[in-house]
């Protein structure tokens, strides 16, 4: 089973998160953000990986530090639970239609951080989820995962189906690139090298 544990304490969060990539989409979240919840719920079960998070933050502040850090750990954990990357696919891309909306993700578990986020909303928020901060949630993600990420909204007019499409297309990926695949011998590179 490919799955990791990571705790973040500061002075603005305090979070515990478990992920099985291996998993069916099934989710326990409690982040205080009654719409990044939601976000996250629709990532993993197009994933299929397993996700318990809880998360306490400053949200009288606001959601900034709860959702850039759970990014952070979520990006941890994916790296944790991957290990060497041996044996997977390493790319992965996918088209996620919502409603009008359409969304796209292609990555590279290169070990090579960077995200290209093309991606505005009409309103300033969904729910209480600032929706500036999906861009920020998805940055961390991939620093921390080690991703080159390229994330892209095509069409939409409706900011919850854009940013849910978004979620999603990224959970298409994920399954796809970190999929295991018997004809991949040691890392899927060139050099022979992740890092």
């Amino acid at each position: 089973m490919r799955e990791a544990t990571v705790t973040r304490k500061t002075r603005e969060t305090d979070i515990a998160l478990t992920l099985n990539l291996d998993g069916s989409g099934k989710t326990q979240l409690g982040t205080g953000i009654g719409f990044f919840d939601h976000m996250l719920d629709a990532l993993c079960r197009f994933a299929l990986t397993d996700l318990t998070l809880t998360c306490a933050g400053d949200l009288e502040v606001d959601a900034h530090h709860s959702v850039e850090d759970c990014g952070i750990c979520l990006g941890q954990a994916i790296r944790q639970a991957l290990g060497g990357r041996a044996g997977i696919r390493r790319v992965g891309s996918a088209y996620l239609p919502m409603d009008e909306a359409l969304a796209f993700c292609a990555m590279d578990i290169s070990g090579r951080p960077y995200l290209s986020w093309q991606a505005e909303f009409t309103a300033p928020m969904c729910g209480t989820f600032d929706t500036q901060l999906a861009e920020e949630f998805f940055r961390a993600v991939a620093v921390h995962a080690g991703l080159t990420l390229h994330m892209k909204l095509l069409e939409g007019r409706n900011d919850h189906h854009r940013l849910e499409a978004l979620f999603k297309a990224f959970g298409l990926a994920l399954r796809d690139a970190a999929s295991a695949d018997p004809r991949v011998t040691g890392v899927l590179s060139t050099k022979g090298s992740l890092d």
